[in-house]
């Protein structure tokens, strides 16, 4: 249980959603109860009525009372049934964008190197599926069990009020049913279920993986045993998921033996009683139907709690992740970058991975670096190391005489605007992809960015314009296209500090020329770090490095 309850915590900040939620279960549960129970004590009370009245005995009887309560059942049933369903159903969708928010702030925590310590495929996993699996929380594994033990309570008081011994015997038959179709399921199918997840994992990994790397399977000669694996590993999912359901049917069939056992039993007591005189007819019904009617309670519990084993799997896997830390020191509230222009010094840099030895490097305040070099020399890494996503393995970066591991992560990366070599959009729209960098900027402003980079015609002339949706990894337009959104999305956070890595990627000479003029204004009063292969795919440099001379300096 310690596995699943820091998530249970997390759901418990929406406690009174789930309050109001339990009580519309509740409220259904009782309305088909009653409307059960009602219908046969009337049902019975009329038919000895109409007895009674053949043999010449006129007996007053009121319809109107239990009509009434019959037609109020109905419609408390009725109307709480779809309000259940509709505020749960809002619910549980409140409940799983709060644990995606929760997971996802907890990894955008994460430096590169960690995050690259899973596989995209498993990250997407962990947000998608096991996040997914948590919906079981409240809507099968808390809620479910407290309303069949409050139905349990409410048949037993009834059944005690005609029938005390009866009630005992009752409450005993029916909490050990409840304990064997929830604890008594999730103990007998919790290796299945955790298996099941991680066979789950499994296929979907393999499937993004397999497909993404379609055509070098294809090329390898290997589409076919790759094929043949996932369908191997789909297999044995489907095995276990119909082991799952074969237990789940065996407990809902003892469940409905037991069920039905009690309101024989009932049935039995009741008629002893209504020999003796102490009982009337429509009363002994009345009981009988009540007991059956609890049995709505609890039949979807062996189900629920059949992937008791799932869901405490996934949380498990969720704390995994949840617990690791980042490589990088954030000292919190630490000194802020000092106002101004800001430098940066790399002071005797290595990291070892990219060849990096004993670097040292100024960029001054206000000034335009430009670093020269062929692809896989490292220039990438100093620009992470710059905008500090990653630490160096010895030496320092400095700026304004502090050292940046002595800012505070948030603070330093508020001041640094960072176009990775990589192209990273979002899969939304190319506004929303925007206004990442700046969630408060109208539309005009985004116009405007879109404009310096000569993307704004072209957004312009899109169906939905700058509504356009960019596709995961900006995959809807092309490749130019989606390095200019990138790049305009720099210019619109603004930036004091600025850093390019191969900024006019993918773009033709006309249009990359074009847009350099147009970073002219806009670049001036800022410092820039610039990174690409030839000074020719840069803007306008103040001072120019080569690689190989930033490695003897």
């Amino acid at each position: 249980m310690r596995d699943i309850w820091p998530w249970v915590q997390l759901i418990l900040v929406r406690r009174v959603r789930l309050a109001v939620g339990a009580l519309l279960m509740a409220l259904t549960i009782a309305g088909g109860i009653g409307l059960l129970a009602l219908s046969g004590w009337f049902i019975t009370a009329t038919g000895l009525t109409a007895l009674l009245w053949a043999s010449g005995t006129r007996t007053p009887f009121d319809v109107y009372i239990p009509g009434g309560g019959i037609r109020f059942f109905a419609l408390t049933r009725t109307l709480s049934r779809y309000a259940e369903r509709l505020y749960n159903h809002d619910t549980v969708l409140r409940l799983l964008a709060d644990l995606r928010t929760a997971h996802f702030s907890a990894m955008s925590k994460l430096d590169a190197a960690t995050l690259a310590r899973w596989r995209s495929a498993q990250w997407l996993n962990r947000l998608t599926a096991d996040i997914d699996a948590l919906d079981n929380l409240y809507l099968r594994l808390l809620a479910p069990p407290l309303v069949a033990l409050l139905g349990v309570v409410g048949i037993s008081l009834l059944i005690g009020w005609y029938q005390p011994r009866s009630a005992l015997w009752v409450a005993a038959a029916l909490i050990a049913l409840l304990m064997l179709n929830t604890l008594g399921v999730a103990w007998w199918t919790r290796r299945l279920g955790a298996s099941q997840v991680e066979r789950v994992d499994t296929l979907r990994s393999e499937a993004v993986e397999h497909v993404q790397g379609l055509a070098e399977l294809t090329a390898a000669g290997a589409r076919l045993s790759h094929q043949s694996r996932l369908l191997r590993i789909s297999a044995a999912s489907l095995a276990e998921e119909q082991g799952l359901r074969g237990r789940t049917a065996l407990v809902q069939a003892a469940s409905t033996v037991v069920m039905q056992g009690a309101a024989l039993g009932v049935l039995f007591g009741a008629l002893l009683a209504y020999r003796d005189g102490a009982l009337s007819g429509p009363v002994a019904v009345m009981l009988t139907l009540a007991v059956m009617g609890l049995a709505e309670a609890f039949a979807g519990l062996p189900a629920a709690f059949a992937m008791f084993g799932a869901t405490r799997r996934a949380a498990q896997r969720l704390n995994e992740q949840r617990r690791v830390q980042s490589s990088l020191v954030d000292p919190g509230g630490a000194a802020a970058p000092s106002a101004g222009l800001p430098d940066l010094s790399f002071e005797d840099v290595c990291v070892a991975h990219a060849g990096i030895q004993a670097l040292t490097l100024m960029v001054e305040p206000g000034e335009r670096l430009a670093i020269i070099g062929p692809s896989g020399c490292g220039k990438s890494t100093l620009a992470d190391l710059a905008a500090r996503l990653i630490d160096p393995d010895h030496g320092r970066l400095c700026s304004g005489g502090v050292s940046l591991r002595d800012l505070s992560l948030d603070s330093w990366r508020e001041r640094v605007g960072y176009l990775t070599q990589r192209t990273e959009l979002m899969h939304d729209s190319i506004a929303a992809n925007l206004w990442l960098a700046r969630p408060d900027a109208s539309f005009e402003r985004l116009w405007s960015v879109l404009e310096l980079v000569e993307l704004g015609d072209a957004v312009e002339g899109f169906a939905d314009g700058i509504l356009t949706w960019a596709g995961e990894s900006g995959r809807q337009l092309s490749g130019g296209e989606a390095r200019r959104v990138a790049l305009a999305r720099v210019l619109l956070k603004d930036s004091p500090f600025v850093i390019l890595d191969e900024p006019f990627s993918g773009l033709d000479e006309a249009t990359a020329e074009r847009i350099r003029n147009n970073l002219e204004p806009w670049l001036a009063g800022r410092t820039v770090l610039m990174f690409a292969h030839a000074a020719e795919a840069l803007p306008h440099a103040d001072r120019q490095l080569s690689w190989s001379q930033l490695n003897r300096r």
